[in-house]
């Protein structure tokens, strides 16, 4: 008896292994990549400072420049592919992109979904009101009108809070950040609720009279997203992430946007 235990154990044990390697030897995703030798990256290039187009039209921004790095050292050439961030998901899953990496966050319904990678940065959804607004906080809000870019991390928080939701008058979708602020410097909306990241960046470097309320509506984190199956791609980029971190190229790519190294990645 304990001989036949032993044989099903071992046999159990085999089958285990089988699937294992016959599921490693079907994820052929970094092999295609590195075959065509070109890396698709989709980004929404409407959003500053992590991908957007610059005075020259040229696509430029943090993730864009780290993501430069990461194909340089895996000596593949970077394509970005601006795509539409409401329709993100289905883009990469027709696999027209590679990738999904533009300032991501990462929540616990997208990744039933997708493949992350590590948080390689933390993000605050905040509300931004002109500088002149008589409101400082969610409750001077009651009645108002909210912009929102439309499939953005924005709207899930805004969803997660059902009370100041309700109490807002209306909320109104825009294609971009940008065209909701533009909104709000007109008067057409009477606050954006959007990423602190960008908010910042943009108030900073515009020049523009907004202000950032002091109450976050969520706490998030970006990362970069796969399809599901794609394990060894995600890992290919993962690796050199924290390669980055730990040679010090990663701390001096935020230097360069921010001032300071904001990146979340930890060098093993």
């Amino acid at each position: 008896m304990k001989k036949y235990i032993t044989l099903l154990l071992i046999l159990c044990l085999a089958i285990v292994l089988a699937a294992g390697c016959n599921k490693s030897s079907g994820d052929q995703s970094w092999e295609n990549v590195e075959k065509k030798g070109e890396f698709v990256l989709g980004l929404d290039d409407s959003f500053p400072p992590m991908g957007y187009r610059d005075e020259n039209g040229e696509i430029v921004g943090f993730d864009v420049d780290i993501a430069k790095e990461v194909c340089s050292r895996l000596n593949i050439e970077l394509k970005l592919q601006p795509i539409n961030w409401d329709a993100k998901e289905q883009e990469l899953n027709s696999g027209k992109i590679d990738c999904i990496w533009n300032g991501f966050t990462i929540t616990e319904e997208r990744k039933k979904k997708l493949l992350f990678t590590e948080p390689y940065m933390k993000n605050r959804q905040v509300l931004i009101v002109n500088a002149n607004a008589p409101y400082n906080s969610l409750s001077d809000l009651k009645g108002k009108k909210l912009g929102l870019q439309a499939g953005s991390s924005a709207a899930d928080a805004l969803n997660s809070a059902p009370d100041f939701k309700d109490s807002l008058k209306e909320v109104i979708e825009f294609d971009d950040n940008m065209t909701a602020l533009m909104d709000l410097e007109k008067g057409g909306i009477d606050v954006v609720l959007m990423d602190e990241i960008v908010a910042r960046f943009y108030i900073q470097n515009k020049g523009k009279e907004y202000r950032v309320l002091d109450q976050e509506l969520a706490s998030e984190e970006y990362g970069i997203g796969f399809r599901k199956n794609d394990e060894k791609l995600m890992s290919k980029i993962q690796e050199t992430l924290k390669e980055m971190a730990k040679d010090g190229t990663l701390a001096e790519i935020s230097n360069k946007w921010f001032a300071k190294d904001i990146t979340t990645v930890t060098a093993e």
